[in-house]
């Protein structure tokens, strides 16, 4: 049978291990700095891989884990580090993003037309839009040349014999060239000197147009021709 001796001999025991117990437990200033190694190092994994994104060049991708870690991992040397180099991450972002979208309004297309071999470039005006937008063509045909023209809906465009079309390129004043409609009647009008205006195109970023339309009136085109890849355009074979 256990003894009073013996019964407070197994109390005193438990009273040591329980006094021990709490002199291992950690401080206020511990507990905080496990948790802030716990967060360098969360903070540490999510910059690997922003890291990995910016060298493979995938910004789009590095933009949304550069921001989580400046913002929930503040106050880490990972976010330090980061925010050092998210700036450019995101405007080279947003640089790509709107190149893409440039050249996301060109169509290109090769084929046959009309017993011809025949390449087109070709966007739509972002002004007007919707159902009002006209096509500026690029076209090669191997029996019918080279041409440039407008392409609209309705009636099409106004112009008697030989007129002009004002045409600004990024902001300079409209310079007036020349441009005739179509003998076959559709809804079209072509412009004089192709070859300097496609020329002229490759170095432009933004165009506007003064043009006619029947039963509309005089109406302002603007295209975003920011995105025109030459390349995509090439001559026809045996042609300059």
């Amino acid at each position: 049978m256990p003894t009073r001796r013996s019964f407070a001999l197994a109390f005193s025991a438990a009273l040591l291990a329980a006094c021990s117990q709490d002199g291992n437990a950690p401080t206020p200033a511990q507990l905080a700095a496990q948790q802030q190694a716990a967060r360098e190092a969360q903070a540490a994994q999510k910059q690997a891989l922003y890291q990995a994104m910016v060298n493979t060049q995938r910004y789009a991708l590095a933009v949304p884990i550069g921001q989580e870690i400046v913002t929930r991992y503040a106050g880490t040397q990972a976010a330090a580090a980061v925010q050092k180099t998210l700036p450019e991450v995101q405007r080279t972002a947003a640089e790509n993003a709107e190149k893409a979208r440039l050249q996301a309004l060109w169509s290109y297309q090769t084929g046959k037309e009309s017993g011809g071999t025949q390449i087109t470039a070709s966007i739509y005006s972002s002004r007007p839009g919707g159902d009002d937008r006209v096509r500026l063509v690029l076209r090669r045909h191997s029996a019918w040349g080279q041409s440039v023209y407008l392409f609209g809906s309705g009636r099409g465009f106004a112009c008697s014999g030989r007129c002009s079309i004002p045409i600004g390129i990024d902001g300079a004043p409209p310079k007036p060239w020349k441009a005739y409609l179509p003998e076959t009647g559709e809804p079209a009008i072509f412009i004089e000197d192709d070859g300097r205006f496609i020329a002229a195109l490759a170095k432009a970023k933004k165009l506007t147009m003064q043009v006619e339309l029947k039963g509309r009136g005089s109406e302002t085109l603007v295209f975003e021709v920011g995105g025109y890849d030459p390349a995509r355009f090439p001559p026809l074979p045996g042609k300059r």
